[in-house]
């Protein structure tokens, strides 16, 4: 099943609400995503939004409450560009589903991940103007999106702590690659926080409070929280669960694809690889045997802290079946656990695993 407005091998998951991205394979043809390759991640039904009636609250602990149109974000503050990598925490869900089944999630594979260049206004800005107040903790944030869950309908949110709400890079987004959002990226106004997970990146953005605690929205004070292997929806106290904010070091093989026929001899692998928290991506490893031995791939130039980086490296397969395998490594020499068992969650976040493809190659006559 395809959708309209994006690649033609667009994976869609579900329609209602709308989840979806590109295979691996096409989004290594472009550093920066294009729109029709990038990821949908919703957890309701696209918003209509009439521009002109639209208003982005500031309010709680602040000392000046705002009501700003999208005139005036353009007007009254900075524009700023900024280019970054967003991701789901539910990325490589599907490998852990293979050990376990983790029923009512999205079946991801490695696609549900993207870079882009953002334009808008830096939340900084916005949150100066307002005053902040000496015992707000947390940025709370509301989106037009309604959801109904466990008997109650209620807008989608967030929150992330005061320290990463003022830095630089985080930024209320009205354009992505230089047009418009699209409504299913969040049009009119997104929330981008490079280095945190996607759901922090609250789409169609209607409302941010200051306050002293994390947001009590059901997508933080239940969902997207990290939960030890034992645990199940039978036995969960969702307050021990871990809010997610900023996501590990993870590598992906593109290419070639798992599964894929190819000739023995000298191979090149290509994938992505990004850190989170303003970390960068400092080495790929790749192995042909088991993890044994390993050899460094060529990273790409592009070395910022909030995009992926791009790797590549040529291997020597033998006639057979060949597992190739990644790990990476970021710039607090953080890497990647060796096995998804070990890291299974009954959610299906942060799988951060080593990559694993098979390619068959053929014996030669």
């Amino acid at each position: 099943m395809s959708y309209p407005g994006k690649h033609p091998d667009f994976i869609v998951h579900s329609t209602s609400p709308l989840n979806g991205g590109t295979p691996p394979e096409v989004l290594r043809e472009s550093f920066i995503t294009r729109q029709e390759n990038l990821y949908i991640r919703n957890h309701g039904n696209i918003p209509q939004v009439e521009p002109k009636l639209f208003r982005l609250k500031v309010e709680g602990l602040v000392e000046h409450p705002l009501n700003l149109t999208l005139d005036s974000l353009r007007r009254d503050f900075p524009i700023k560009t900024i280019l970054a990598t967003l991701q789901c925490a539910g990325n490589r869900r599907s490998q852990l589903m293979a050990i376990r089944p983790i029923p009512g999630e999205t079946p991801w594979g490695a696609e549900a991940v993207g870079t882009a260049q953002w334009t808008g206004v830096s939340l900084f800005d916005v949150l100066q103007k307002a005053g902040i107040k000496p015992e707000a903790k947390h940025v709370a944030f509301s989106g037009l999106d309604e959801i109904e869950k466990e008997g109650r309908r209620f807008q989608f949110g967030g929150s992330i702590p005061i320290q990463k709400a003022l830095q630089p890079e985080v930024l209320l987004a009205f354009e992505i690659n230089g047009e418009a959002l699209p409504p299913a990226h969040g049009y009119p106004l997104r929330l981008v926080v490079p280095g945190f997970i996607g759901a922090r990146s609250v789409k169609w953005l209607t409302r941010l409070t200051l306050q002293a605690q994390s947001s009590t929205n059901y997508y933080q004070a239940k969902a997207y929280r990290l939960f030890p292997p034992e645990t199940r929806h039978e036995n969960v106290v969702w307050e021990r669960g871990m809010e997610l904010g900023e996501f590990p070091v993870n590598t992906v093989i593109c290419r070639p694809v798992d599964g894929a026929r190819l000739p023995a001899g000298r191979v090149t692998i290509q994938g992505y690889a990004l850190a989170g928290g303003g970390r960068s991506v400092e080495r790929v490893d790749l192995s042909t045997d088991g993890g044994q031995t390993w050899q460094a791939a060529e990273l790409g130039k592009d070395r910022d802290p909030w995009t992926w980086r791009f790797w590549e490296a040529e291997v020597e397969l033998e006639p057979g079946r060949n597992e190739v395998v990644a790990r990476g490594w970021d710039s607090a020499a953080n890497t990647q656990p060796e096995e998804a068992s070990r890291i299974w969650n009954f959610k299906g976040y942060m799988n951060n695993a080593w990559h694993r493809v098979t390619v068959l190659c053929p014996d030669r006559e």
